[in-house]
């Protein structure tokens, strides 16, 4: 009798464990308007303790926080709702939606939080035409287009004035500010090759960083503003001087074949260069975690196409280890200010065709 009461007692208490709320089933999305969505945390993905969506409709991505933690900003293209080619928007702080950021003109690309949350930086080519530039001429495999005529701006979001800040003919885009508000690090052409600049968010004292051969781009500051993380093409040895001479023919056409991009840093003035991964694929969308020991990435070293995931990985290339587990495409992690959330893009929980942007709780 004793024996069956403990074992009753024992049973009760397994249930009560199982049935014990979530330590963070309270915890809210600091992004107003966000809807739950931990139904599509997939198995395995063990570091997103909560999930919520913030888009819905057409293509959503490189959604990045802004100082205070309350905003992302992002680029959104759907042909169905007018928007043929990329603009800018930003969530509210009031409710969901987006509001429009960019003018509308042109092609807008990589938008990016200054500090005090008023202003917003991103490129666009509305400088050279008010159209949407032609698409990529995949007769050449999958490529990507630098539109030459890619200028930064940035915009106010409360009286909508808006000032150039980075110009002139040739790409200059993917634009990021550090921590402290002092320096942004973009991407141009402007030396003849694609390399990684600084200057001061006035445009003001440029600075080439980087001076290889290949596509440096996609850089984040870390958190100390002592290094950059970003992309660049690594070449094959096998076959090194044919890859190098196409990468440069297709770069006087103004295109870039992504498929070999591994993941390094540098010094903020391009020393130190170091490799993080050497995945063999297209490994891009680098970010520090808060202590900026480890690095978030997206990658497509298994599956290959489009099937990317996010990835973590130790400063020095050690301990990689896999994040996301959808069978689609997830990319551009970018931890909060205060390091509990990490935003990102997704197919998941859309339509065929559709990427999102979501919020995990990061656990």
């Amino acid at each position: 009798m004793l024996a069956r009461a403990r074992v009753l007692v024992l049973a009760v208490s397994g249930l009560a464990a199982c049935a014990a709320p979530s330590p963070y089933r309270n915890v809210k999305c600091p992004i107003a308007g966000a809807e739950p969505a931990d139904e599509l945390i997939e198995k395995g993905e063990e570091h997103f303790a909560r999930l919520w969506k913030l888009t819905s409709g057409g293509e959503n991505a490189e959604a990045y926080w802004s100082y205070e933690g309350d905003r992302l900003t992002l680029q959104h293209r759907n042909a169905a709702d007018g928007v043929e080619c990329d603009r800018i928007y930003a969530t509210r702080t009031d409710g969901p939606g987006l509001v429009q950021v960019s003018s509308g003109l042109g092609a807008t690309t990589c938008s990016y939080f200054l500090p005090g949350g008023q202003e917003v930086l991103f490129a666009s080519t509305q400088g050279y035409a008010p159209g949407c530039p032609p698409p990529a001429d995949h007769s050449q495999g999958y490529v990507w287009n630098l539109h030459p005529q890619f200028d930064i701006f940035a915009r106010d979001l409360s009286t909508g004035r808006e000032r150039p800040i980075v110009t002139g003919f040739g790409y200059d885009a993917e634009a990021t500010v550090s921590v402290d508000g002092s320096r942004m690090v973009f991407t141009s052409t402007r030396s003849g090759d694609l390399e990684l600049w600084t200057c001061r968010t006035d445009g003001s004292e440029l600075q080439q960083v980087t001076r290889e051969q290949g596509y440096d781009g996609g850089a984040f500051f870390s958190h100390d503003g002592t290094r950059l993380v970003f992309r660049a093409t690594s070449f094959d040895a096998d076959g090194e001087a044919q890859q190098r001479e196409e990468y440069d023919r297709l770069l006087k056409q103004w295109k870039i074949k992504p498929f070999r991009l591994e993941i390094f840093t540098c010094a903020v003035d391009g020393s130190d260069r170091k490799q993080v991964t050497n995945l063999g694929a297209a490994s891009f969308a680098p970010y520090y975690f808060p202590d900026d020991q480890r690095i978030l990435f997206a990658t497509n070293h298994v599956a290959g196409g489009r099937n990317f995931d996010i990835y973590a990985i130790d400063v020095d290339g050690a301990n990689l280890e896999r994040v996301t587990r959808y069978d689609g495409f997830d990319s551009f992690p970018m931890f909060s200010p205060c390091g509990r959330f990490v935003a990102f893009s997704s197919n998941r929980g859309g339509a065929p065709g559709e990427t999102n942007v979501f919020v995990a709780l990061w656990k």
